[in-house]
């Protein structure tokens, strides 16, 4: 059984993927510049609020433009981050009987430290032991520092801990934390790239992943 468990939080805890579309979307049009659809925004996260900002721009990216549409992305996302944001099928479920269990919660994403902060509290209370979301002074995953940090603060030993994600930047901070690597195909990416990209465990569903973290399930 591990003994902590750190979570990545878009498309991995919680969809976010509407409100983040329609953060985009909005800022996009308001510029009139041209929008996209929401299935494409699943290649536009996992590397935080500034490089989703770079990848919509697309061929129009510029400094003012980025600037521009940058503030107006955060303004709209500060109002309109849980408008259509949900928990994914068993999820809050699966970190109360974690938590029961003794088992120490972390959350390590590249989303704003505020953003994140506001909604673990909102979807899952005190389940969540600690949050490191992306704050100007600190690297971005797959840099392991927020890992890191949140292994140390918690008191934990590397090799007690499983990294949960969705994409290929996840499987790599936890190979660049040194430590075991679970994708979980409810997300924004495909098994084909949680497994090109090292992911030891896979999860189709929270039941799985629980039996991975508690131990009962083989490689």
């Amino acid at each position: 059984m591990y003994s902590c468990v750190i979570f990545d939080l878009d498309g991995t805890l919680l969809n976010t993927l509407d409100d983040l579309a329609a953060a985009g979307n909005y800022a996009l049009a308001s510029l009139g510049l041209p929008t996209y659809e929401t299935e494409k925004y699943k290649y536009f996260v996992g590397n935080g609020i500034p490089m989703l900002i770079h990848r919509i721009l697309s061929q129009n990216d510029n400094e003012k433009l980025f600037k521009k549409l940058h503030k107006i992305f955060s303004e709209y996302y500060q109002q309109h981050n849980m408008d259509m944001t949900r928990p994914y099928d068993g999820i809050a479920e699966l970190l109360q009987k974690l938590k029961l269990k003794g088992i120490k919660i972390g959350v390590a994403t590249n989303k704003d430290h505020v953003f994140s902060e506001k909604l673990i509290k909102t979807f899952f209370g005190e389940n969540v032991d600690i949050v490191c979301g992306s704050r100007d002074d600190i690297p971005k995953k797959p840099d392991p520092y927020s890992v890191n940090y949140i292994i140390k603060k918690l008191n934990v030993e590397k090799n007690n801990v499983l990294y949960v994600g969705d994409s290929s930047v996840d499987m790599q901070v936890a190979k660049n934390a040194g430590v075991v690597s679970c994708g979980v195909l409810w997300g924004f990416r495909t098994k084909e790239e949680l497994i090109e990209n090292g992911a030891v465990y896979i999860a189709e569903n929270s039941e799985k992943l629980y039996n991975i973290v508690i131990g009962e399930d083989d490689l």
